[in-house]
Formats: structure tokens, C-alpha cells, sequence
């Protein structure tokens, strides 16, 4: 699968835009993760660019090539789990994007091809105690193999939700 390959594709899954909501969509799996990573004007500055630029996915080990960047709403982006050309494509495309005063990020929901369905979200807040890092993901297994899966892929996305986490609060507190 090529990026080139995303312009066609459907999402694969039906409540496209649910992160912005606060209820979990019916029949869907909940991730939440939240991370403080610093305070301050500049951490809260170079976290939001590190997400919006996919500099937080290249830090956490996760390598996506995107048609955008900074990404923008209808952003096709294509990650890979695993390792080289063994690897099972993730295919997503950005669904909303927010760039306020004191939030920024962005969520993107799976197309046709990812092993999972569903959408996530990655946001960066200003709050009175710190800066946070937010992922918070509704997703339901696509194919046999992440149906089999179960409580180990489940497993699998706390970790890369903490993965995320981290390298948004080492490239926010770079100086």
C-alpha cells in the first residue's frame, strides 16, 4: 500500500468524528491516556508542533509519511506496525483538528486496510497545574487477526499510547 493508494479509501468505521465527543460510540473499545509533560508557555508551544507536524509519531518509534504536514483537515497519513516489509500498513486519515489558545491537536480515523476501526485523538492542553498530552481512541477490531488479538492488542495500544506520551514530553522539553 502507497500513500497515493489512501485518496480512494473509505473510513472503516461508521461514527466518524466520535473523539470530539465525550461518550464511547456503542460497540467500540475506550482508550484514554493522559500525560502531564511540563509547564510553560514554550513546552506547551513545541508539544503542540510535535503533534501537528507528526514529529511526536517519529519520536515514539512510529514511522508515518503523510500527505500534509503540518496536517490539516482530510490529511491521509500511512504508519506501519512491525518491522520493515513485514509490517501491516495503517492507513488514517485526520478527521478534525483543533488550534486554540489552549488546545491543539488533531484526530484521525482508520480506512479500509487498518487492522483496527476506529478514530483517535491526539491533543495537547494548557491547564492552570501544567501542560497535557490527551490520546484518547474509540477502536473495534477489522480483520480475524485483531479480533484474536483481544486483551493483547488492547495491551499493545496503552503502550504505544504511552510511547506517544513520552516523546511529546522529551521534544516539548528540548531546549
Amino acid at each position: 500500500m502507497k500513500l497515493d493508494d489512501l485518496r480512494d479509501k473509505r473510513f472503516s468505521y461508521d461514527v466518524v468524528g466520535s473523539t470530539a465527543q465525550p461518550e464511547t460510540p456503542p460497540g467500540y473499545h475506550r482508550l484514554e491516556y493522559r500525560h502531564r509533560i511540563g509547564t510553560g508557555d514554550e513546552v506547551f508551544r513545541r508539544a503542540g508542533e510535535a503533534v501537528m507536524t507528526w514529529k511526536a509519531h517519529a519520536a515514539a518509534g512510529i514511522h508515518v509519511i503523510a500527505t500534509d504536514t503540518p496536517l490539516v483537515i482530510g490529511t491521509n497519513s500511512l504508519g506501519r506496525l512491525g518491522v520493515g516489509s513485514v509490517g501491516l500498513p495503517v492507513p488514517c486519515r485526520v478527521v478534525w483538528v483543533v488550534d486554540e489558545p489552549d488546545r491543539t491537536g488533531f484526530a484521525y480515523g482508520t480506512l479500509q486496510g487498518h487492522p483496527q476501526a476506529g478514530e483517535e485523538s491526539l491533543v495537547v492542553t494548557r491547564e492552570p497545574d501544567g501542560i497535557y498530552y490527551t490520546i484518547l481512541a474509540y477502536s473495534r477490531p477489522a480483520t480475524w487477526y485483531s479480533r484474536l488479538g483481544g486483551p493483547i492488542t488492547r495491551a499493545a495500544q496503552l503502550q504505544v499510547a504511552k510511547q506517544y506520551a513520552k516523546a511529546v514530553e522529551r521534544l516539548a522539553n528540548k531546549h
